[in-house]
């Protein structure tokens, strides 16, 4: 039987027999689908209480901001502390911060929804350095590291195509206020999941204890930082999530092209409804692209590091055609395939560098790397986000702004390439294979 990284039967077997990756996959699973429930009502809610792209825009960079100025120290505090219990306390405060979210029902509580907003993606940023340092602990090899990275990013997709397509439907239907009651109960859950793994987690032996007085520290940070600067491999590796931020226009481009150009009309819907239906296939589709880039990709890709470096590469050139492509999209049915496309390439470039920087980098520093990945990747995300709706609003179409957006996925295509040359030096770094 194949149990090649990116074949069924090896994701069979990574869950069948590994018991702390399956409860932590499960809680993805749980959390993820809440979260994309409810991404839908979010969105749709700003644009029936002030019509604007720059709400949008304004909420996603609220949504990834925090990031810049968390990450550091959530990359230390995780590098300290148990990222089990790490995480166990971010779902807990995630759910009470999203419960909240009901409250905003007027124009004037905007505000309310922006600052929640900014709370949960705090602790998304302590959540998620620890979700991806910890994976390398609880596989048993390169490739099975490579398998949980393709299966936790299949799974992403899927939840993102499953949760933003039904999460239009039940906004529709049952209201926007059930739609955050689910998220809320999805974290709770996923909590309680974590809980329940038994995790050696060697980092914390030699660590010294966390203390509060420890958050005014950048020693840990600063050490960081000189441990990435001497390997270039690492240093590039690092830098490859940046050059995705360009695709975070998305956020506006694929919500304002539901709302306005492909809206889905059905008998006895509003404009509002039929906008709100229009956004979710066209998030469904990006989920569906994200689906469909690791389930090739780690098939073909293996654990070779090589293959790895090229499909970033080829990742990058997939999400420029998408882009073009859907900027002159005239059917819904064309702009699902466009969108496919392009996050099939961006989830190919996802998963490549998260597994290179894990089998690249020390435990002792996984905290911070991941920490700082993320940071790359939302500084350019929340710039060409919020651009992107300013243009909008001022008048530019949003089939140009999409144009624009592939042909600036271009330009980390060429740079990527160009790094290539350092790998023709030796690295201080473990090889992958």
């Amino acid at each position: 039987m194949d149990h090649r990284p990116g074949s069924l039967s090896a994701y069979l077997r990574l869950v069948r027999t590994n018991r702390n990756f399956r409860l932590l996959w499960t809680a993805q699973i749980i959390s993820e689908i809440g979260d994309w429930l409810y991404s839908i009502a979010i969105y749709s809610l700003l644009f029936e209480l002030t019509g604007s792209a720059r709400s949008v825009a304004t909420a996603l960079v609220l949504q990834v901001l925090p990031q810049i100025f968390v990450g550091p120290t959530a990359g230390v505090v995780n590098d300290r502390m148990s990222r089990k219990r790490v995480m166990i306390l971010a779902d807990l405060g995630r759910s009470v911060v999203v419960l909240g979210m009901i409250l905003v029902q007027s124009r004037d509580l905007i505000w309310v929804l922006y600052l929640l907003l900014f709370i949960e993606t705090t602790m998304w940023a302590f959540f998620e350095p620890g979700r991806s340092a910890i994976i390398p602990n609880i596989t048993s090899s390169d490739q099975e590291t490579l398998t949980a990275n393709s299966l936790s990013s299949i799974t992403w997709s899927f939840n993102l195509a499953f949760g933003a397509t039904v999460g239009g439907f039940v906004a529709v239907w049952f209201g926007r206020d059930t739609v955050f009651i689910l998220n809320a109960v999805s974290f709770l859950l996923s909590a309680v999941l974590l809980r329940r793994m038994s995790i050696d987690e060697h980092h914390t032996r030699s660590a010294a204890p966390f203390r509060a007085r420890d958050l005014a520290d950048f020693s840990p940070i600063l050490e960081g930082v000189r441990y990435v600067k001497r390997d270039s491999h690492l240093l590039a590796t690092l830098l490859v999530k940046a050059g995705l931020g360009v695709l975070g226009a998305h956020w506006v481009i694929l919500p304002v092209f539901g709302e306005r150009v492909f809206p889905v009309s059905m008998e006895g819907l509003g404009p509002r409804r039929a906008g709100m239906l229009g956004m979710s296939l066209l998030m469904g589709s990006r989920g569906v692209g994200a689906l469909i880039g690791p389930l090739i990709g780690g098939y073909w890709a293996g654990s070779r590091q090589e293959r790895m470096r090229s499909g970033i590469f080829w990742g990058f050139l997939s999400v420029a055609v998408g882009y073009i492509a859907l900027g002159v999209a005239p059917t819904l049915g064309w702009a699902v395939a466009t969108v496919v496309v392009a996050h099939a390439g961006g989830s190919l470039i996802w998963v490549f560098s998260t597994t290179m920087l894990q089998l690249q980098t020390e435990d002792r520093f996984r905290g911070r790397v991941f920490s700082a990945d993320f940071g790359f990747l939302v500084i350019t995300m929340s710039l060409v986000t919020y651009m992107g709706g300013i243009a909008i609003d001022a008048g530019l179409s949003v089939r140009t702004l999409s144009i624009v957006v592939g042909v600036g996925a271009i330009l980390p295509a060429i740079l990527w390439l160009l790094a290539q040359r350092l790998w023709r030096k030796p690295s201080r770094c473990t090889p992958i294979s």
